[in-house]
Parts: C-alpha cells; structure tokens; sequence
C-alpha cells in the first residue's frame, strides 16, 4: 500500500513539474537573449556602454515595479491563471519589438523590454514557489536545479538562436567592425540588421501565445498552502520573518552578479574584438549548467542547501579576483576547458567570466526553500518579495557599467565581490534568524 502511495505521489509531483518545466525554459530563453540583444542594440542604436546596460535594467526594474501588483493577482486567479495571463503579457511585448526595429528608436524597446519583463514577473512569482512546496522542503532544491536546468539550457541556446536567426550571414560582426565601416556602408549594415529582428519576435509572440493557451487548457493543479501554516504566524507580516528579507538581499545581489556575468560578457567581448559577441552568454549558461548538473549529483546526497550556496559564493569570489588579475591576451583557460571540443577560445579574462556562470548556478535554488520556510499562507507575498529581488538586475549593472566607464571593464568586475560577500553571509548565518534583534 506504502508502494501504491509512493507511486501515486511521484505521479502527482511529475504532471507540474513537466508543465512548469516548460515555462523555465521559456523563462530562460526570454531572458537570456538580452545577452545576446545588448552588444546587439549597442551597434543598431549606437548607445554607449553604460546606456547598452539599460538594456538589461529596463527588463530587470519590471520585477521591482510589478512584483507586488503581481502577487496580487496571483492571490485573486490563482496560480494557474496567472502564469496565463503572464504569457500573454510576454507575447505583447514581444510585438512591440517590431516597431522599435524599423525605428531603430531605443526607447520602444527599452518599453518592450519592461512589457516582457512584466509577463515575466507574474510566471516567476507563481511558478517558484509552485515548485518549492510541490514536493518535500528537503529536496526543493534538486527540483529547482531541475528547472535550471531547462532555464540555462534554454540560456544557452538562446544567444546561439538569436546570432543565427539575426545576424544571419553577417558573421563575425562587432562594435569594432562596424565602427570600422565607412559612413553609408555602416548605415546600411545597421538597417540590414535591425530588419532581423521583425521575423524571430514573431515567431516569439506566437509561440508564448500557444504556450499561454496550451496552459489555459491543462490540469495543472492548484496549491493550497493554508494547512502548512502555523498557529504562530497567523498574525504575522512577512517582514517579520528575517529569513525572508535578507533572502531578498541576497537574490538582490545574487541577480546582479548573474545577470553581470551572463549579459557583460558579450559587451565585454566586442570591445575586445571577439567575434560574434553575441553569443558569448551561451558560454556562461553552458557552465550553469553544469552547476545545477553537479547540484542534481550532491544535493542532498552529499551536502545540504545551504551548504551548497557557502560553495558557491566562495567560488564567485575565488572567479571575480582571477577576471581581474587575468590576461586578455592569453587563452590558455578556454584551451582547459573546451579546447579540446573544437569551439573558439577566449581571452583568460571572458573565460572566467563564463566560469561565474558555474559559481552562480545552485544560488536561486538554494535560497529559495531556505528563504520560504515556515511561511506557509504567506507565500505568494513572500514570494513578490523574493522575485522583487530579482531588481538587482537593474541596479547593480548599471553599477558596472559606470564603473566600467570610468576603470575600464575588467576592473569593473571587483563590483561583485561585495555581492558575494553577502551571499555567504546568508549562507553561513542569515538563513537561520528567525527573530529580528
């Protein structure tokens, strides 16, 4: 009978799991193609670093400004209904994309980019915690590892996707050939590929409005979250739960240092002449992969979730240093890696880079359960909070890019050591607080 239950539950957990599998996938194409679109808008709307960083921030600042709205939402449709209505926001968004590329304004797509980012929030701010509370709190972190596996996979596909659906036989192309060009060829070299974005958006918007109507139409279930909370916490805001708050520090932070390693890194490459730059995000999500392969391999088993996260952020920082200390005219680090696999070497200094993706990987699925537990009914609002978080992705890169500005970029990357710095904290002590004083 215990076998008949066991069996019955795996087949409980397998159904969502698939359906919102789905949807990280879909989460990491969308937003991992700004790495590839700011080296991109760089040379079409001929921005300077720092507003190329804008790229990025308008997308990310959608989850500070929408989080809450969202979660109110969630509370009145329900989980399933809102990770509809947040593909159909996506969709929008991605139409808008049209316009803003025969303009060539930059505004639309900073506008486009807030509208995708918005759809985005809702999807996030349901289906996370959906995952977490799907299945027993000891394992939640192998289950979202599982998700990240689908969200960096689809990370690394997207920019290769984008280069060549895009840029198509416009190979080799960088903010250094281009600014190269003479002045009429140059125009019409940017003309030619702004008009390469108008087919891939829609095919984008078509496919996020099958996927939102397939949704609608599935047995995806509800979660019901009211027998999971205690007594003593019937009376409790969310921001008396310290776990909580400094988990949003910490994904604060933790988004910005991923989102710096997955989206400089082309932006990085170009101004180092490294060809086809926009691609360079799928290096990055190539070693996320990776990480969230070897979280799936020792998490629980070997270590724990929090155990896993004082990995990571010590990685991150061991990286940040050797980027910094690193020479861009060697290879010998990508000739280790994956020289042996035929694909293009990089300069030392993008290769460690890509490496952060590796130290970054098992941060989300760590804070997660650890920042969730006890919450019970006060999940959903816990976590807006959590996905608020996710602003650091706005900030935080602009942080760099001026840095970047005025030290140069290499040096730019001691911005994220603070950033770790916190992560290990959290790792090592803020997890466990429960009171406040």
């Amino acid at each position: 009978m215990q076998t008949l239950t066991t069996h019955q539950e795996k087949h409980r957990t397998f159904l969502p799991m698939l359906i919102i599998g789905i949807l990280f996938f879909v989460f990491g194409f969308v937003t991992w193609l700004n790495g590839a679109l700011i080296p991109f808008l760089q040379i079409v709307c001929d921005l300077s670093e720092i507003e190329a960083i804008f790229v990025a921030s308008a997308f990310y600042i959608a989850f500070v400004l929408m989080a809450l709205p969202m979660a109110w939402v969630l509370d009145k449709t329900g989980y399933k209904h809102a990770m509809v209505l947040g593909l159909i926001i996506m969709a929008v968004g991605s139409l808008l994309f049209i316009p803003a590329a025969y303009s060539k304004e930059f505004s639309i797509f900073l506008i486009a980019q807030f509208i995708v980012g918005t759809g985005l929030t809702i999807l996030q701010t349901a289906s996370n915690p959906y995952i977490v509370k799907i299945g027993p709190k000891e394992t939640a972190a192998v289950r979202i590892s599982i998700m990240g596996l689908l969200n960096k996979g689809a990370g690394f596909v997207a920019p290769i996707v984008f280069t060549a659906l895009v840029l198509g036989d416009l190979s080799g192309v960088s903010a250094k050939s281009i600014a190269a060009l003479p002045e009429l060829e140059r125009f019409a070299k940017i003309d030619q590929l702004a008009s390469g974005l108008v087919q891939p958006y829609i095919g984008l918007a078509i496919a996020l409005a099958v996927l939102a109507f397939s949704l609608k139409l599935s047995a995806l279930p509800e979660l019901n979250l009211e027998s999971e909370q205690e007594a003593d916490n019937d009376s409790k805001s969310v921001f008396q739960f310290p776990q909580l708050i400094l988990g949003v520090i910490t994904l604060f932070f933790y988004v910005g240092v991923e989102v710096i390693a997955g989206d400089t890194i082309g932006l990085f490459g170009s101004q180092l002449g490294v060809a086809n730059a926009t691609s360079l995000t799928s290096y990055t999500m190539a070693f996320m992969v990776v990480g969230y392969l070897a979280g799936l391999a020792f998490i629980p088993r070997f270590i724990n979730q929090s155990q896993a996260l004082l990995c990571s952020s010590i990685l991150g920082i061991i990286l940040c240093l050797s980027v910094v200390y690193s020479s861009h005219d060697n290879t010998a680090i990508s000739s280790i890696f994956w020289g042996w696999s035929g694909l293009p070497l990089l300069p030392n200094t993008v290769a460690f880079v890509a490496l952060l993706g590796f130290a970054n990987a098992l941060v989300w699925p760590a804070v997660w359960p650890l920042a969730l537990d006890g919450l019970g009914k006060h999940t959903a609002k816990a976590s807006a909070l959590l996905i608020m978080g996710i602003a650091g992705g706005a900030v935080i890169p602009v942080i760099y890019g001026q840095i970047s500005e005025y030290l140069g970029p290499q040096d730019a990357y001691w911005l994220l050591i603070p950033c770790y710095l916190f992560i290990l904290f959290y790792a090592l002590k803020g997890h466990k607080i429960r009171k406040w004083g």
